[in-house]
């Protein structure tokens, strides 16, 4: 049991950490538009995923999910979600907006907040009131120093928030979800490469450096994908939450120290904003977490 902890907290680490420095890459590309990376990271995310499921003999469960209608239709909009979040995501990293990204990672845990009061009836607490308050109040701080939404922060949150709140209602797994995801995607994304006037869109004009990398959309994808996976099946949901700011905190970095994207004090404000929010919710887990381990070991007491 303890080597299993063990090589989840291995594994979560490696998914988040990759997820971390994935804008490396997405910025090493710029020299192809975004829409068609994303059409890469479809097509061979798909194909990588394929294989993954005939390995590991998840083929039933394929079988499953394609039999049920209303399951499909949900996939359907989970897709949609997953391909807006890809989009703007590589977007957004491509044009130096990746303090934006992170900004977007880091408000997504409050929006799941929302999303599980709205759908799931969840109860606030304070100190989730609170948290949500703040998250609020950096949005609209945000608003009057720059005059707009951070349209790209809010999407990239709210596209992945309800993708989590959709994939947990049809409760398919992260291996059998993702290529029915990119299998509805991959027709378009062929559709795009025959028609784009892309230099780098016919991978039969390219040299083999440049199609590695656009080859490489698909393992950047999949292996911290894979990774999560294997630690999700080894470390509870809980411990799982505290490695998710492993991503956005990365991606800060790379952008501040770097790629030298400005950081202004209006910036920085908001972000100390969701950053107080964030440290509210990772206090209040680690005091439940605490109340939970000692009323087990109370009663356990009690027992002998």
């Amino acid at each position: 049991m303890q080597s299993s902890s063990r090589s989840g907290i291995f594994y979560a680490l490696t998914a988040f950490t990759l997820w971390a420095i994935a804008p490396i890459y997405f910025k090493e590309m710029s020299f192809v538009p975004a829409t068609e990376i994303l059409a890469h990271r479809v097509i061979w995310s798909c194909l990588i995923v394929l294989v993954l499921i005939i390995l590991l003999r998840y083929t039933n469960a394929l079988k499953t999910v394609l039999r049920s209608p209303k399951t499909l239709m949900a996939m359907l909009v989970s897709t949609i979600l997953i391909g807006v979040n890809w989009g703007t995501f590589i977007w957004a990293i491509q044009n130096n907006q990746m303090l934006s990204a992170s900004l977007g990672y880091y408000i997504n845990p409050l929006i799941s907040i929302l999303l599980g009061v709205i759908f799931f009836k969840e109860k606030l607490d304070r100190v989730r009131k609170a948290a949500v308050v703040l998250c609020f109040c950096a949005v609209v701080f945000e608003v009057i120093q720059f005059g707009s939404l951070p349209w790209i922060a809010l999407s990239l949150a709210i596209t992945f928030g309800f993708y989590g709140l959709v994939r947990k209602k049809v409760a398919v797994d992260s291996f059998t979800g993702m290529a029915i995801e990119t299998a509805i995607l991959l027709p378009f994304a062929l559709l795009y490469l025959m028609m784009s006037d892309s230099p780098t869109a016919n991978i039969f004009e390219n040299n083999a450096s440049v199609n590695w990398l656009l080859f490489a959309a698909g393992p950047v994808t999949m292996v911290p994908l894979m990774c999560f996976a294997a630690a999700a099946n080894r470390v509870s949901l809980v411990t799982l939450g505290f490695f998710q700011y492993i991503g956005p905190t990365g991606m800060f970095f790379l952008a501040v120290f770097l790629y030298d994207e400005p950081l202004s004090v209006e910036k920085l404000t908001t972000f100390v904003l969701i950053w107080s929010a964030l440290a509210m919710l990772i206090v209040d887990s680690i005091r439940r977490i605490r109340k939970t381990k000692a009323a087990n070991f109370t009663a356990k007491k009690e027992t002998l």
